[in-house]
């Protein structure tokens, strides 16, 4: 067997503190992103997961009382998204995410997939029905949604709505997906084609994904990472975290011995 390689670095998490008023929610976290990959973030409810997922796409600018320290530098153009001269709004045209209900607009399929790209100003109708019918194959949705296009999106079942959210997150090509919980609020069949569209998707893309199924990270994460009280207890290669942990608090928690 040859030397594993280490792939290239999408994104690093630097000294990351993050902060809801007064509250300290994250605590000092650094950790890279892998190109290409799928990192999974793992760990007890309320501990910090999903307030680490939302600061990759400035969704706490939201509110008024938060603050960040540290950084989250993109690569290869090293830029800090939390900078504070950085636009919001650019950073979410940049990074897409899918929530763990399906969210799908009022609108047709077809408008729904489009909508990112009108907000960027896209004006050629060509450009934009391409970009719709390459996300809707990306998310395995196509052949299910090619004969209603025009159809209301809310008509579709649970998992079809999540295939179109996550649809509707590729059509603006973004450098990242972030996925929280994608699939807690779907059947087991529905699941199994969110799970494999995930390791299809990855062959292009970046994911970060928040689960609290350990199966699921296991199933489908190339690196994993255990989060504790706003704290990295610890990252790496999924099949080690899960066999061999080096922190016996990621032990306790994988094996169902806490949390």
């Amino acid at each position: 067997m040859g030397a594993v390689t280490t792939p290239s670095i999408r994104a690093d998490v630097k000294n990351l503190n993050f902060f809801y008023g007064p509250k300290q929610v994250l605590k000092n976290i650094s950790m890279p992103i892998y190109e290409n990959r799928m990192t999974a973030l793992i760990g007890p409810s309320g501990c910090g997961k999903t307030t680490l997922l939302r600061c990759f796409n400035r969704m706490h600018d939201l509110y008024a009382t938060t603050n960040y320290q540290g950084q989250i530098i993109l690569h290869p153009n090293m830029q800090n998204i939390l900078s504070s001269e950085i636009d919001p709004m650019e950073v979410r045209m940049r990074i897409g995410m899918v929530f763990q209900k399906p969210n799908p607009f009022p609108k047709s399929i077809f408008e729904n997939v489009a909508y990112g790209l009108r907000v960027r100003g896209v004006k050629k109708k060509s450009f934009i029905e391409e970009r719709v019918v390459k996300s809707l194959q990306q998310a395995g949705l196509w052949s299910e949604a090619k004969d209603r296009l025009h159809s209301h999106a809310t008509d579709m079942s649970g998992g079809q709505q999540q295939r179109l959210c996550i649809a509707r997150a590729l059509a603006t090509e973004p450098e990242i997906l972030l996925l929280d919980e994608p699939t807690s609020a779907l059947d087991p069949i529905s699941t199994a084609h969110i799970e494999e569209l995930i390791t299809e998707l990855k062959k292009d893309i970046t994911i970060l994904m928040v689960t609290h199924n350990l199966h699921q990270a296991a199933r489908t994460a190339d690196y994993t990472a255990y989060m504790y009280l706003g704290e990295l207890i610890e990252f790496g290669l999924t099949d080690k975290i899960f066999t061999t942990p080096s922190d016996t608090r990621t032990e306790n928690y994988i094996t169902g011995r806490f949390g």
